[in-house]
C-alpha cells in the first residue's frame, strides 16, 4: 500500500490557515502537517496553546522547504514525481498526448491541458519552478537520421516541433519562474554543430537566467544507460550573479542490476516468435559484414540496458531478455519497462502495450529529478537564510500573505 495519502475537498478556509500557521514557523506544509496530526493522535485533541511547541525547521534542514512548480511537456508526470518526492507542488500541467494525458490522469487526478501553441499564458498559476521536458526529436539521433532520410527539415527549422521551445521561452518571458529546470535528449549539445544548443542557452541568457547544464547518466539510478542533458536556470533578479548550485556528485551508491526489475512470470506473449527471431540475427549479420554497429541488443541480467527508446514497442530489439539456449529471448514486458525507468509498482499502466512502451520510452527518470531537485533546495535555502528572504520572488512583488502581516517582508 502507498504511504502516499492524498486528502481532498479540504475546505479553503482550512488551506488558508494551514498555509499562515506554516509560514509564520518557516516549515513545509508537510512538515507542519505532519506534526499537527502527530500532536492529535497523541493526546486526542489539539490545545489551543499547542502551536507554540511548534519549532521551525527549515533553517537547519533544506529539505524542508515548500514550492510549487508547473509540469510543461508533461508526459506521463516523471518530472512531476520527481519534485513532489522533495515536497514540491504541481499548480498546472502540459501535455499533447491523449494517451499520455490518460496516464497522468490515473496518477495525478487531473488531465494535462492540450497543446501548448493554443495555451494562453494568463492562465498559468504563478510558481516557483517551471519544469519542462521539452520535445527531443526534433534534437534526438533517431529523429534527425528519420528527418534527412525523408528531406525534411528538423530543429528549430522544423515547422511542427522546432519551434515549441520558443513557445516555452515565451512562457518564461511572461511569467518569470524564479528557477527553470529542463532535460533533453543528450544530443542537444551536438546538434548541428553546436547551434541548436547555443540558441538555446543563448534564449535563456538573454531571459536574465544563469544556465547551467551537465549530462546525467541514469544508469546510478536504473539499471539502464540512460544520458540525458539536464539545464537548470535561476533568475539574476531574484539570486543575484553568485549562486551557490552544483549538479549532484555522488549518485547511488548501489545501482540496480537488469535481473532486479524483471517479473517472476511474464506473459509468454511477449517472448519473440521465430520468424521475428531469425530475422533480428539476418538483420544483424548483415550490418556486422558492413562494418555497422546495428542489431539486437541481448542484456546481461546483472548489468544494465541500452537506452530504452519510445520505438521499443516495434520489436524491442534493443533490449531483449535471454530465456536460455532452447527458448527465443523476449521483450520486457510494459511493466518492466516502467521499473527500467524508475516508476514504481503503484502506478497503474492504463494504456495499451504500444502505447505505455512509447510512453516509458520519452519518460524522464523520477530519480534523476528528485537528485537535482535537492541541489535546487540548496540554493532556495541559501537564498532564504542568507539574505533574509521569506519567499522566492523577485525583489519588487509582494505577496497577498505580506500585504495582511507586513510584519512578514523582509524586503
Amino acid at each position: 500500500m502507498s504511504k502516499n495519502i492524498l486528502i481532498r475537498n479540504v475546505p479553503e478556509s482550512i488551506h488558508n490557515w494551514i498555509e499562515e500557521e506554516r509560514y509564520y514557523r518557516r516549515m513545509s506544509k508537510q512538515d507542519f502537517i505532519f506534526q499537527v496530526l502527530e500532536k492529535t493522535s497523541t493526546y486526542g485533541q489539539l490545545p489551543l496553546h499547542y502551536f507554540e511547541n511548534i519549532h521551525p525547521v527549515a533553517e537547519t534542514v533544506p529539505s524542508a522547504i515548500s514550492f510549487s512548480f508547473v509540469d510543461l511537456f508533461s508526459g506521463i508526470g516523471g518530472f512531476r514525481l520527481g519534485l513532489q518526492k522533495v515536497g514540491g507542488r504541481c499548480l498546472f500541467s502540459c501535455e499533447w498526448d491523449a494517451n499520455a494525458q490518460k496516464t497522468y490522469y490515473s496518477w495525478f487526478g487531473e488531465t494535462p491541458y492540450g497543446d501548448i501553441r493554443t495555451l494562453k499564458i494568463s492562465d498559468i498559476p504563478d510558481h516557483d519552478i517551471l519544469a519542462a521536458g521539452f520535445p527531443c526529436q526534433p534534437f534526438s539521433i533517431a529523429g534527425v537520421s528519420k528527418k534527412k532520410s525523408l528531406g525534411r527539415a528538423h530543429g528549430f527549422k522544423d515547422s511542427t516541433q522546432g519551434t515549441l521551445f520558443f513557445h516555452l521561452a515565451t512562457i518564461i518571458e511572461n511569467k518569470r519562474p524564479p528557477i527553470v529546470f529542463l532535460e533533453n535528449v543528450k544530443n542537444l549539445l551536438s546538434h548541428d554543430n553546436g547551434n541548436t544548443w547555443k540558441v538555446i542557452e543563448n534564449t535563456l541568457k538573454d531571459l536574465n537566467y544563469i544556465v547551467y547544464h551537465k549530462v546525467i547518466d541514469a544508469c546510478a539510478y536504473v539499471p539502464q544507460h540512460r544520458q540525458r542533458i539536464i539545464i537548470v536556470c535561476f533568475d539574476r533578479d531574484v539570486f543575484g550573479n553568485e549562486i551557490p548550485f552544483s549538479f549532484p556528485e555522488k549518485l547511488a551508491s548501489t545501482p540496480l542490476k537488469l535481473k532486479d526489475v524483471l517479473e517472476d512470470n511474464p506473459d509468454s506473449k511477449y517472448t519473440l516468435s521465430n520468424h521475428l527471431w531469425s530475422y533480428l540475427k539476418a538483420y544483424a549479420k548483415k550490418h556486422k559484414e558492413k562494418g555497422n554497429g546495428f542489431g539486437y541488443g541481448l542484456c546481461d541480467l546483472n548489468g544494465i540496458t541500452r537506452t530504452l527508446s519510445a520505438r521499443y514497442y516495434k520489436d524491442g530489439s534493443e533490449i531483449l531478455i535471454p530465456q536460455g539456449k532452447t527458448k527465443n529471448p523476449r521483450r520486457l514486458t510494459p511493466r518492466e519497462t516502467a521499473r527500467l525507468m524508475g516508476f514504481p509498482d503503484e502506478l497503474k499502466i492504463v494504456v495499451s502495450d504500444t502505447q505505455a512502451y512509447k510512453q516509458f520510452g520519452n519518460a524522464v527518470v523520477p530519480a534523476v529529478i528528485e537528485t537535482v531537485a535537492k541541489q535546487i533546495i540548496e540554493v532556495i535555502h541559501w537564498h532564504l537564510t542568507s539574505k533574509g528572504r521569506c519567499l522566492i520572488k523577485r525583489q519588487t512583488s509582494t505577496t497577498a500573505l505580506e500585504s495582511r502581516h507586513p510584519e512578514l517582508s523582509h524586503t
